[in-house]
């Protein structure tokens, strides 16, 4: 349930929020969602610069099933209002990072102490550390996530934003086995906000024996599969159940990805049930 109470400003509000995960009747043969605060069955949103009335409204109808929110890319740098689009998410208790490639951004400048001075500014629990950019040795990751998992829960993103920069499936285990190690949260397989790189073929088609063989050795809860498209979304859900983690949503899918996970939308109807005609 929402309660919204006009405060100075016009954008203000306070939220009440429900914890459980909702549904507005029964169905039969219905798969049981996690609910929150969820470690399996997470739904990362990125938010590419909503504004305040768009967020407010996202999370009036949507916010029982979002679980974190990413300020994709360097978007919180040129977001006016930033600290109060953080407010709202905070007043519904839903925490935000910035975009693994704001992180690089300041890498590359030499200014890691400046960085964890930021997320002390805008109080931020969570931070994303990525290499799809730029290139520094995976040690000087690992040293990055051990140093900053002091300060806040880390995320982690292993692969390229490069399509032409190909990473084998070993070495992608190897990668997500170390930033898992060095004190990462959960590990992030990258793919871009549009689908076509890292696990994903530039067609947007699932490289299946990638995903097979990190799935050998890494526990599938520890890890969100970046998923924009609808396709890839019904592929891990079809793999891994209704409570697969995936990320990079957009906001106006996140409610036509949660029937895609209970077997409520055609691309996975059938998925928990047997019956394909009545009788």
């Amino acid at each position: 349930m929402f309660v919204r109470c006009a405060l100075k400003s016009s954008f203000a509000a306070i939220i009440i929020f429900n914890t459980p995960y909702l549904m507005n009747f029964k169905l039969k043969n219905i798969p049981k969602r996690t609910a929150k605060p969820r470690n399996s069955g997470i739904t990362m949103v990125m938010d590419k610069g909503m504004g305040l009335r768009e967020t407010e409204d996202f999370l009036e109808m949507a916010s029982n099933y979002v679980d974190i929110v990413k300020l994709g890319f360097g978007t919180a740098m040129v977001s006016q209002k930033l600290q109060e689009k953080l407010d709202l998410y905070k007043q519904a208790g839903i925490p935000v990072y910035f975009g693994g490639t704001l992180f690089e951004a300041f890498i590359i400048r030499k200014q890691f102490d400046d960085y964890i001075k930021l997320l002390e500014k805008y109080k931020l629990e969570y931070a994303e550390i990525s290499d799809g950019s730029i290139e520094f040795s995976h040690d000087k990751k690992c040293e990055f996530i051990y140093k900053l998992a002091k300060h806040v829960t880390v995320i982690s993103e292993v692969g390229s934003k490069d399509a032409e920069k190909i990473i084998p499936p070993y070495k992608w285990i190897e990668l997500m086995k170390k930033e898992l190690e060095a004190g990462v949260w959960k590990v992030i397989a990258e793919a871009r906000e549009s689908g076509n790189v890292g696990i994903f073929r530039g067609t947007g088609e699932v490289r299946s024996g990638l995903v097979d063989e990190i799935l050998t050795q890494i526990p599938p809860e520890k890890i969100i599969w970046e998923t924009p498209q609808k396709d890839q979304q019904v592929y891990f859900v079809k793999l891994l159940g209704a409570n697969v983690n995936l990320g990079n949503i957009a906001p106006n899918e996140l409610i036509p990805l949660e029937t895609l996970r209970i077997g409520l939308r055609g691309d996975t109807f059938h998925t928990y049930i047997k019956q394909h005609t009545i009788k």
